[in-house]
């Protein structure tokens, strides 16, 4: 069974910096294309960052020069290393693996931001 356990979140103050973790289990997360999304409270689940296969990235434009995606297939996990964190990153963060068909999720992981 496929499992992916975030973990790393947590309460920052403004201007702060966390990393995520995205551990998977029952698979290797290389055959994958990773991502983290983001929801806020009352606001729609969006993509934040993705790593494909090849290790090219994307970000939304709102954390580009912020945040970093990363992988370590070696570690089978992905990482979100966020710096500079705003309130408006205030979210619950979930990992995503994405494969063809396949389609895996983490339950999620709280990061808030605040003085």
């Amino acid at each position: 069974q496929v499992q992916l356990v975030e973990s790393g979140g947590g309460l920052v103050q403004p201007g702060g910096s966390l990393t995520l973790s995205c551990a998977a289990s029952g698979t290797r997360l290389s055959v994958f294309d990773m991502a983290w999304y983001r929801q806020a409270p009352g606001k729609q689940r969006e993509l934040v960052a993705r790593i494909t296969r090849g290790d090219s990235t994307n970000y939304v434009d709102s954390v580009k020069d912020r945040f970093t995606i990363s992988r370590d297939n070696g570690k089978n996990t992905v990482y979100l290393q966020m710096n500079t964190l705003k309130p408006e990153d205030t979210a619950v963060y979930y990992c995503n693996a994405r494969w063809a068909v396949l389609d895996y999720w983490g339950k999620g992981t709280l990061v808030t931001i605040s003085s």
